[in-house]
């Protein structure tokens, strides 16, 4: 059972820091599209999210996604990856972690395939990250806002179809490998 738990932790913490790194790689190819349109961002963030919404729907624990969000933060603060926010960006990662968290719980309690979940979940989230940002920083209005919340939700909605793949595919790995742990 340690072991189990331990394997948990540690998946979860390398979603953690997937998540972190690969928003660094894709921000360039992201602020092409955003600047283009005249948004801060939202492209990176959902494709960020994506590896928090495989980290909680691999490991189905309520909470999870926010554990992930509050690891995130710290090591964004730790290493001066805050962005436009500063010293608010931990509120930036925790809540569309709890975002997830509901979304998935929602989609367990309501029997819905995990590929719509993982969609939903990492659509929902961007949003909030989106609103969040720009609660705290952009104080976007009108049709910019609106833009920018199409962006996230779009952008969101594919990564989180990306997500329902990438968990599709790790269930099977590790249902393989659970087989073999009680053949020997």
């Amino acid at each position: 059972m340690k072991h189990e738990k331990l394997r948990q932790l540690l998946f979860w913490a390398l979603c953690c820091d997937l998540g972190l790194f690969a928003k660094k790689l894709i921000a360039p190819a992201a602020n092409l599209i955003t600047d283009a349109l005249h948004i801060p961002g939202g492209i990176g963030t959902s494709f960020s999210l994506l590896f928090l919404v495989i980290g909680a729907c691999v490991v189905p624990r309520f909470g999870s996604g926010t554990l992930m969000g509050l690891v995130q933060s710290v090591l964004a603060v730790l290493f001066g990856m805050t962005g436009s926010m500063g010293i608010l960006a931990p509120i930036g990662y925790i809540i569309p972690g709890l975002i997830i968290d509901i979304v998935l719980w929602a989609g367990r309690k309501s029997c819905l395939e995990k590929q719509l979940s993982c969609c939903l979940a990492n659509m929902f989230s961007a949003a909030a990250a989106a609103l969040t940002a720009n609660i705290i920083v952009f104080r976007l209005r009108g049709i910019v806002l609106l833009l920018y919340m199409a962006v996230s939700l779009f952008t969101g909605a594919v990564c989180g179809l990306v997500a329902g793949r990438v968990v599709k595919r790790l269930e099977r790995i590790i249902k393989t490998h659970e087989a073999k742990e009680v053949q020997q």
